[in-house]
């Protein structure tokens, strides 16, 4: 059985493509693109699109035709229903988002449209489990190494460039990479048939997966052109994350945290609120070790990623329950009409 991918599936998996590229560069690339800016762009672009190729076609092959690697098995393994129009505006509301450097969660931006209430409520469960999970783990991890080992960096940052570290940043932001995309696929394939169908066929064929690689590269490498864009601003305002050293221990510990989570249960969840979590933890870390830093100043930008992280919660929601009955009006009014 031949399975079309519709107008608007295909829309609304450009939209997501776009805007979970854009948007996570940030948490998985951001520190690496901050800590690279003297090598060419191209060269840390093709770095990223090599891991991105191949942990794609990992899971296409070993999940049987299923990008997202199982992430999305709680529904069908094609979309639950043919996307419509209001599926795809809460990627283009978070494309809108992500041009003012808000940090929102596109789990929760994408995926709520096309979940049930019981499937809302375990991402929302697992993804504030994560957040606190992240806090605790970088504020112990670096209660230890902020006097210690931060202290060292600021005082030799002339030694960051050491081969040593530059090797273990690389190996660490492929690591880190590759667990994310492995969690975040299904932010984007939720548009695209998965799995396969009656026949034992692949419902995405290898010519219309090798497209959607080509458009998931292409988008990369626009934003390694742009240099992460907006949302960097959000990693800029923390403490020491150009440190190519420093980037590597938070990319690292970030890495570890998708993984536990991505063993832990198959079900979606904000690496967004992880991330924020990790960092808002080592910046109160710092700040309480800091003699002449006061915690008012991490507290106050710890605050206001926070609130920019709920708004887009509370406006995935609010279009998840509300664009459905619109459509369902519109389509009424327009037969009654």
């Amino acid at each position: 059985m031949e399975i079309d991918i519709g107008l608007w599936a295909a829309i609304g998996f450009l939209f997501a493509a776009y805007a979970v590229v854009g948007n996570d560069a940030l948490q998985t690339l951001g520190t690496f693109i901050n800590s690279n800016r003297k090598l060419p762009w191209w060269a840390l672009f093709l770095y990223a699109a090599t891991v991105l190729v191949v942990v794609f076609a990992f899971g296409y092959v070993t999940s049987g035709g299923d990008p997202s690697f199982g992430r999305l098995d709680n529904t069908d393994k094609y979309p639950i229903f043919e996307p419509q129009w209001y599926h795809a505006v809460p990627p283009l509301v978070l494309l809108v988002l992500t041009r003012f450097g808000i940090p929102v969660s596109t789990s929760f931006m994408v995926l709520a449209s096309f979940a049930t209430m019981a499937g809302l409520y375990s991402m929302l469960e697992k993804s504030i489990i994560g957040y606190v999970v992240a806090f605790l783990t970088g504020g112990i991890i670096y209660v230890v190494l902020a006097p210690t080992l931060e202290r060292w960096f600021l005082k030799t940052a002339d030694g960051q460039r050491a081969p040593v570290w530059v090797l273990l940043q690389w190996i660490t932001t492929g690591y880190l990479w590759s667990v994310w995309l492995m969690q975040d696929f299904a932010n984007i394939f939720i548009f695209l048939p998965r799995g396969v169908d009656e026949t034992g066929a692949a419902a995405l064929n290898p010519v219309e997966a090798a497209g959607a690689v080509a458009v998931l590269v292409l988008l990369l490498g626009y934003t390694f052109w742009n240099g992460g864009g907006p949302v960097q601003k959000v990693l800029k305002s923390k403490t020491s994350v150009t440190d190519i050293r420093s980037a590597t221990i938070i990319d690292f510990t970030y890495a570890c945290l998708l993984f536990y989570f991505k063993e832990m249960s198959d079900i979606p969840m904000s690496t967004t609120w992880v991330f924020l979590g990790l960092i808002a933890g080592r910046e109160f870390a710092i700040a309480t070790l800091d003699k002449v830093r006061s915690v008012g100043a991490p507290a106050r930008i710890v605050g206001v990623d926070a609130a920019k992280a709920l708004t887009g919660l509370v406006i995935s929601i609010a279009l998840a329950l509300g664009l459905p009955p619109l459509a369902e009006a519109l389509s009424a009014g327009i037969a009654g009409g």
